[in-house]
């Protein structure tokens, strides 16, 4: 072998990084890699790892030096698909010759129990070196960690991370770099009960030794936070109060998406009908400028104004998250899911659903059991997404125009909090056809309560919205531009617009499809926007928009415009079509309709199953058509319009 050869043996390398969900492994990740991977499915799983090089300027000898960032996992003796996905991805990478070594990612606030990880890898013989994120933390309560201590006592390399200014990372590659395997690493031995509760003690010890050093005060400030955590756990999670308090700040958050993003709304709201205005004057008449005016700007301000409702929603549930009640809500609602065939893990996916079922259901591979897992991934698609927000605001706003703006923040808590009753319905039913194969295992680690920090979570929320605003934004520009043509031509020189609209393409397809819809107390415009919502939701706003031609009337922001057409349209039979039974009708049908193809693409993948996919789209769909008819039909014949 020549030495350029032996040298290019010597300079390869591939190191893998594991710690539990949440450790901050994946922030460390980003900084080692620069932010430039790719993620792989491991074959035979829908689990994905991720793999980069090493960021140039931190290899300036240009080695080659490959990272893995794996799933995260509590324990090498894996429960759930993630964490098989991890061990696999240790010993039979499908795209590693093999690992040279292993970064352990322990977050310092919870390291009594990541150290049981530490134990579990240093059996198996990978080299490795132990990365304590999270210390800030502790600092700023006057504790520090005795890293000295650590590194005799673990045998091997202790490095501190500071994941916001990455603090510590030119230390970490250095000993990353000197990782080197020698032999076979041996698989992870599955610990006896007693083996276990003496690993725990040891745990716990080498924790409490590990924080012995501290600055002055700090073991009274740290009691003090302990205490306060346990106070505020005996109310939170009370089996009778805590109830009353998750149901009191879920309806909060949902009733604040509303009346605080109101101003907003209304501020873009009104810029978008004064550009409008603008580009009508170009040229008045003109083929063109009709195009940009009623057809790019309508369609665009229809679904932008309710941004600033889906930004809090992103807000909310960051704060939710970042405080640490999201994992107490979990533990809470362990028990009643239970009933329903589910594990208090299926909460973050739920909750996730809220803004949007895609990643919500990509999150279900966290859940050990099978059954919990398909179960929960049925239920996400009715857990109200933030794309059902713009449509949810236009109806209630419809409904409420004028009165105090808490009605209409109850009215949309009430349809939250309305999907998780019907979820939990689903979930039920379903539970009842799925066998179960394993026995469900729930494990939530509780951290303290924490104070958010702000400028984290407003760029959080901002860069979640954006990138929602991202996918929605070319759908609606290709909606848009297909209704504005089919509502236009081919009697585009027709001088009245309800004659014009009603023989274009647009009307003669609603024609076909209005005895379908009719029952819903609806015409064929709103059965087009109905067609349109099954690419994505938001559509639906920006197709009534179109339809209902809302530029041409005197109102001063489009909302309010289209919020008059609404009050005032009629069918063919003169009777109106938006009353408060057909618009309730439709909030029903928003609230449990399958109406993304996002949604069941990304089931299929998941479920590995094209058949647990179109019976959920037919199901869902087919029940809220059936459900909807039954409820208006109903309240009319009780004199209820």
């Amino acid at each position: 072998m020549r030495a350029s050869e032996t040298e290019s043996v010597v300079q390869s390398k591939a190191i893998a990084l594991v710690g539990a969900p949440n450790s901050g492994k994946t922030t460390l990740y980003n900084w080692l890699t620069g932010s430039r991977f790719k993620t792989v499915n491991y074959p035979g799983a829908t689990v994905e790892f991720s793999l980069g090089k090493l960021a140039s300027h931190l290899n300036p000898q240009n080695h080659d030096v490959q990272v893995m960032d794996t799933p995260g996992t509590y324990s090498l003796h894996p429960k759930s698909a993630d964490e098989w996905v991890t061990l696999r991805s240790l010993y039979e990478n499908p795209k590693l010759d093999q690992v040279d070594g292993v970064i352990l990612v322990v977050d310092g606030t919870q390291i009594s129990r990541h150290l049981q990880l530490v134990m579990q890898l240093r059996e198996t013989g990978f080299p490795m070196i132990v990365v304590i994120t999270m210390a800030d933390l502790l600092r700023k309560e006057g504790i520090e960690i005795d890293m000295e201590y650590l590194r005799k006592t673990l045998g091997c390399p202790v490095l501190q991370f500071d994941g916001l200014l990455a603090g510590g990372l030119k230390e970490i590659v250095t000993e990353a770099e000197k990782l080197s395997l020698t032999k076979t690493p041996s698989r992870p031995v599955p610990w006896s009960f007693e083996i276990q509760e003496t690993k725990l003690k040891q745990c716990e010890q080498i924790a409490q030794t590990a924080l012995t050093h501290k600055t002055d005060h700090a073991q009274e400030r740290l009691n003090r936070i302990v205490a306060t955590t346990e106070k505020l756990d005996r109310v939170l999670l009370h089996p009778v109060f805590g109830f009353f308090f998750f149901v009191l700040i879920m309806g909060g958050l949902f009733s604040c998406v509303y009346w605080l993003a109101t101003p907003f709304m209304d501020l873009i709201d009104g810029w978008f009908t004064s550009f409008a205005d603008q580009v009508v004057s170009w040229a008045p008449g003109a083929l063109w400028t009709d195009f940009l005016a009623n057809g790019i700007v309508t369609s665009f301000a229809a679904f932008l104004v309710f941004v600033p409702q889906i930004f809090i929603l992103f807000i909310g549930i960051g704060i939710l998250e970042s405080t640490g009640y999201l994992a107490r809500a979990a533990t809470l609602i362990d028990r009643p899911f239970s009933a329903l065939g589910m594990s208090g893990r299926s909460f973050v996916p739920l909750l996730s659903g809220f803004a949007c079922a895609v990643p919500a259901i990509i999150a279900t591979r966290n859940i050990p059991s099978t059954k919990d897992r398909l179960i929960t991934a049925f239920v996400i698609p009715l857990m109200s997404c933030s794309a059902r927000l713009p449509v949810y605001a236009l109806f209630i706003a419809f409904l409420f125009h004028g009165d105090s703006a808490w009605k209409a923040g109850l009215a949309l808590a009430a349809l939250y909090i309305g999907s998780m009753f019907i979820g939990a319905l689903a979930a039920g039913v379903v539970s009842k056809f799925i066998p179960k194969s394993e026995p469900s295992l729930f494990m939530m680690e509780l951290p303290i309560y924490r104070r958010p920090k702000l400028r984290v979570l407003l760029r959080q929320s901002w860069t979640r919205t954006l990138s929602y605003v991202k996918r929605a934004g070319p759908v609606i520009f290709v909606f848009a531009v297909v209704i504005w043509a089919g509502s236009t031509f081919p009697h585009y020189q027709l001088e009245d617009a309800h004659q014009k609209l009603e023989e274009s393409y647009v009307g003669q397809l609603g024609k076909v499809i209005e005895p379908v819809v009719a029952p819903m107390g609806v015409d064929w415009r709103v059965g087009v926007g109905l067609i349109s919502a099954f690419a994505a939701r938001e559509v639906f706003v920006s197709s009534l928009a179109l339809t209902f031609n809302i530029t041409d009337t005197d109102e001063d922001t489009q909302q309010a415009a289209l919020l008059t057409q609404m009050g005032t349209a009629v069918n063919s039979s003169g009777q109106k079509i938006f009353t408060v039974s057909s618009v309730i009708g439709l909030m029903l049908f928003f609230l449990i309709a399958l109406q993304c193809m996002s949604t069941v693409g990304v089931q299929i993948r998941e479920s590995g199953s094209w058949k647990f996919a179109i019976t959920q789209l037919v199901v869902f769909n087919l029940f809220a058509y059936v459900l909807v008819v039954a409820l208006v039909q109903g309240l009319r014949s009780i004199g209820i319009s």
